[in-house]
């Protein structure tokens, strides 16, 4: 009974301290350090969970260097040479039960870490059966083609093209924002964003949505997310792609459902009506394409 008190007495105060330890962190702290601020918090449906998965993993993981580094100092101090002694000191050689302990406490923390990355990127995989829109965006060097996609309709369907971002003139390659291509995103609906290449691979990556994924040429890669708050982000493409990579930058604009539908039918009476393909893909050499065939060898 005296020792269970005493242990008690002593996580206490460790408890208390950790508390307010906690207490004293910044919202950056807090979020493990990864893009975004208190008024990005939980901008969509998954952030929470990736800021959960990121910040509980990095806690896991110092704690285990905590005891680590405590065990390598408490050993060098505890079996260092003292004075006079000579040769080496006793050698703790075959120890079945600490070797055991050794292999399977990393085994759980790696099957551990596994399983709970692989739950979390399910969820946040998860196709939706019917989404509220679908856009596909296109990568090019060096800017994005956006297609809203109407799938009651396609010949209904409108599209955004745009250009690489502006340097303004004498300004320390300050970027002109106003000429950045804009993805527009209805606020509470479903979206589902398909992704592909006009010519080498790309990253489409909106910053404070914690999250990116590759445009391959030949593959066709999904998103699939609900936007939770109205505001103006950030959004850059995050795989080397050439000469003006820095340059490949966009907006994503949070807007309500009835301020995105008044954009479609803006791009209508911009008569910026159907869809831009592959056909306007400068990669001809993407997999599973076939060399064009001349007369000669049709011969």
């Amino acid at each position: 009974m005296r020792s269970n008190r005493r242990i008690r007495w002593a996580a206490v105060p460790v408890a208390v301290g950790l508390v307010i330890a906690l207490a004293g962190c910044t919202q950056q702290q807090l979020n493990g350090w990864l893009p975004g601020t208190e008024e990005t918090k939980d901008v969509t449906n998954h952030t929470s969970r990736i800021v959960g998965l990121w910040t509980t993993s990095w806690v896991v993981l110092l704690a285990v260097g905590l005891i680590v580094w405590g065990l390598i100092i408490w050993a060098a101090i505890v079996y260092r040479r003292r004075k006079g002694q000579t040769g080496l000191p006793v050698q703790m050689r075959y120890n079945m039960p600490l070797e055991i302990f050794y292999t399977i406490v990393p085994l759980i923390l790696v099957l551990g870490f596994f399983a709970f990355t692989a739950k979390d990127q399910t969820a946040i995989e998860q196709p939706f059966k019917n989404a509220d829109a679908t856009i596909h965006v296109y990568g090019k060097r060096w800017a994005w083609d956006f297609n809203y996609i109407n799938e009651a309709d396609k010949s209904k369907s409108v599209y955004y093209q745009g250009i690489q971002a502006q340097e303004e003139e004498n300004a320390n390659g300050a970027i002109d924002e106003s000429q950045l291509p804009t993805l527009y995103l209805p606020k509470g609906k479903k979206v589902h964003i398909e992704l592909s290449s006009r010519d080498v691979n790309h990253s489409f990556w909106i910053i404070d949505f914690l999250y990116k994924k590759d445009m391959i040429p030949g593959k066709q890669n999904d998103e699939y997310f609900i936007p939770e708050k109205l505001g103006t982000y950030q959004g850059k493409c995050a795989e080397l792609c050439g000469e003006y990579h820095s340059l490949m930058l966009f907006q994503v604009k949070v807007v309500t459902p009835t301020e995105y539908q008044k954009y479609l039918d803006s791009l209508e009476k911009q008569g910026k009506v159907g869809l831009l393909g592959n056909e306007y893909n400068t990669n001809t050499n993407e997999p599973n394409n076939k060399a064009p065939v001349t007369a000669s060898e049709n011969e």
